[in-house]
């Protein structure tokens, strides 16, 4: 339990290191919430900053769950957990929450679809990459990027039910309650989205800029 806790903690502060806020203001001078759309996420970066910057919010978000996972599998080692994939399962959600409320920068943070595909990848590199094509290619055929996340993050736990290999750690515990949680959070971050999904009024990003 209290090696738990301390999972939990330790992926929760690496989620709540925001690098939008942190790249916006030493590459543009200002916090990119108060730019567009005040996500703090890859593609406000892209649109308020600019493609480097985006890619480099891209690239530490997504470590941000692969630290996460590494770490949760090395207390799991150092201490002889039997069961390690709780402790994957909790900095994977912990990591996301802080991704979304971190506490270093006033509770407000990003959407966590990057954060969870590094998370995924590194759970199950087989069903992360299914879920990363998947999410891409809806993308590029509808030019947007909620669409594409959202889509993503349910296909999720519908993979769970049918991949039974290439865990990190092996499915012991089972991992279809914890795909169905990530996959709610994000979901829950994008309901202003998908409203606009809905209603036909959701932005949609260019290719040619």
């Amino acid at each position: 339990m209290v090696l738990d806790v301390i999972t939990a903690i330790i992926a929760y502060l690496i989620g709540s290191v925001n690098f939008s806020v942190i790249l916006s203001k030493k590459m543009a001078g200002f916090d990119v919430r108060e730019k567009g759309s005040g996500n703090a996420g890859t593609t406000n970066m892209l649109r308020s900053v600019g493609k480097k910057a985006a890619a480099l919010t891209l690239i530490c978000d997504v470590l941000k769950g692969v630290v996460a996972i590494l770490i949760a599998m090395f207390i799991g080692w150092a201490f002889k957990v039997e069961n390690q994939s709780l402790l994957v399962q909790i900095a994977g959600i912990a990591v996301v929450i802080g991704h979304t409320f971190p506490i270093f920068f006033g509770f407000k943070g990003g959407k966590g679809v990057a954060t969870s595909l590094g998370i995924l990848i590194m759970t199950n590199w087989q069903i992360g990459l299914i879920c990363l094509v998947f999410g891409v290619v809806l993308i590029a055929l509808t030019r947007m990027v909620s669409l594409g996340s959202c889509a993503a993050a349910v296909l999720f736990p519908v993979l769970t039910l049918f991949i039974t290999d290439h865990y990190i750690v092996s499915q012991g515990s089972g991992y279809l309650v914890y795909s169905i949680i990530l996959a709610v959070i994000v979901l829950f971050n994008h309901r202003s989205n998908i409203k606009r999904i809905l209603s036909g009024t959701e932005n949609k990003i260019s290719f040619k800029k």
